[in-house]
């Protein structure tokens, strides 16, 4: 089935993704300029956003133990970026859907800055409650990071969406891998500004978090999304009309579509996976007497396999299908669990157990997300987006939290190996999934099956 979709989309953009209209406005000339404008935009704030939030893994959780002092609370604190990533990513998917992807990243890398700015006022005041807002307020910088590779796919002709996604993930690399250390030009800006230990990467991210909210705002235009809806008003018609969008029919798409299901089940548990043992590595290194040195060049690399191949895993995901791509993410992953057990006090089997994570994480994630897009209709994916990445995201916050928990009772082998275990489910939907495709019945014809085969 999925590679019957996979070939459906190389074909040609006869659809638009399963609202029924024609998409052959993709190929107007004004409408690839604006692909191509927005594209750039894209990934030069996807450079300059991820590096300004990128110290929130290394430096944002050794200042969480600085500033509380405590682990209970710390955990919390750590676990704001993610908390706040869940909690904003809904609102700012119903916001694009209303008034467009500009005003949607503008607020959120907005958000972000201010939150970083928020963290050098914790570190200088040792406040708890000022340490978690402000990592709640990074957490926006994280949402739209997710919401940016979405909005790559907004103008991306259908045998394209996968590797449009990509690209963007792909270019955080070069800022997510420097932002975790950060630390180093930081140490600069606090002796020549007389700040705090660790605040001064904070400094930097609020700097480039701002720049970054400003490039989107004066250069995203036209907006994608509002480009998108003009022509689908114009363009001729080809099945039923659509009903108004609202969310709770995007959640509806999500319960009805087999692929939105499984495909979110496969994100969710992907991040849950990845940010439970990420979040803890730094303390466990820490723990086991490596440098922070040592803790931010692992971070480095785990968040070099998250990005760096992403568009070899669009271009794959696009010519071989979703699912085996998705499939492929789950033996990485589970390869990485098996490492970080067997060896959790050796620097270099961590290093090497946190880039498999990080790269199983983008080859589940990158296949996955341009499933659940490409499941729907046009008209509902900036809502169904929003709450697949709310869902990801909350998810994750409980791992994060409870992660803390996991390795002060059991230790990080433990973790990295119920983390591992989260492949199982995965799998068990892919089978359900593949009999439920091969079983016969009656259903072929209807709606959603309509839809299927449209995406």
């Amino acid at each position: 089935m999925e590679r019957e979709t996979a070939r459906s989309e190389t074909t040609g953009s006869t659809t638009d993704g399963g609202d029924g209209s024609d998409a052959s406005w993709l190929d107007r000339p004004e409408v690839a300029v604006a692909r191509r404008r927005t594209l750039r935009v894209l990934l030069v704030a996807q450079v300059l956003g991820s590096l300004g939030i990128g110290a929130a893994p290394s430096i944002g959780v050794l200042l969480a133990q600085e500033v509380t002092r405590s682990e209970a609370w710390a955990g919390i604190a750590r676990a704001s970026v993610t908390i706040g990533a869940a909690l904003l990513a809904l609102p700012l998917g119903m916001l694009a859907a209303r008034h467009g992807r500009r005003r949607a990243l503008t607020l959120a890398w907005g958000a972000a800055a201010v939150g970083a700015a928020l963290l050098v006022v914790a570190a200088a005041t040792t406040s708890v409650l000022v340490m978690v807002v402000g990592m709640m307020a990074l957490g926006a910088g994280s949402a739209a990071g997710l919401q940016s590779r979405f909005a790559a796919t907004d103008l991306a002709v259908p045998a394209h969406r996968a590797r449009s996604l990509s690209l963007v993930v792909w270019v955080g690399t070069l800022g997510a891998v420097l932002g975790p250390n950060l630390g180093i030009p930081g140490k600069a800006v606090e002796t020549r500004l007389g700040l705090p230990a660790l605040s001064g990467a904070f400094v930097i991210g609020a700097v480039l978090l701002t720049v970054t909210a400003a490039t989107v705002w004066f250069r995203m235009r036209p907006d994608p999304l509002e480009v998108a809806a003009e022509h689908r008003a114009t363009a001729p018609a080809t099945g039923p009309a659509p009903s108004p969008v609202n969310l709770r029919r995007a959640l509806g798409e999500i319960r009805q579509v087999p692929d939105a299901r499984f495909a979110l089940a496969a994100l969710v548990l992907a991040h849950v996976a990845m940010v439970s043992v990420m979040t803890m590595t730094p303390v466990s290194l820490a723990m086991h007497g490596h440098s922070i040195t040592i803790v931010g060049i692992t971070i480095s690399v785990h968040v070099l396999g998250m990005y760096a191949f992403a568009p070899l895993v669009g271009s794959a995901a696009d010519r071989f299908g979703r699912m085996p791509v998705i499939l492929a993410g789950q033996g990485v992953l589970a390869l990485s669990a098996l490492l970080n057990v067997a060896a959790p006090s050796s620097a270099g089997v961590v290093v090497v157990g946190l880039f498999l994570l990080g790269l199983g994480w983008s080859i589940v994630t990158v296949p996955a997300s341009t499933m659940l897009s490409q499941s729907v209709p046009a008209a509902s994916r900036p809502l169904v987006q929003g709450a697949g990445d709310s869902a990801m995201n909350a998810a994750a916050a409980v791992g994060a939290i409870g992660s803390g928990a996991i390795m002060v009772a059991l230790g990080f082998a433990w973790l990295a190996g119920i983390s591992g275990a989260l492949v199982a489910p995965v799998l068990w939907l892919a089978v359900r999934r593949s009999r439920a495709a091969r079983r016969p019945s009656g259903t072929g014809s209807g709606p959603v099956a309509l839809r299927r085969r449209a995406a």
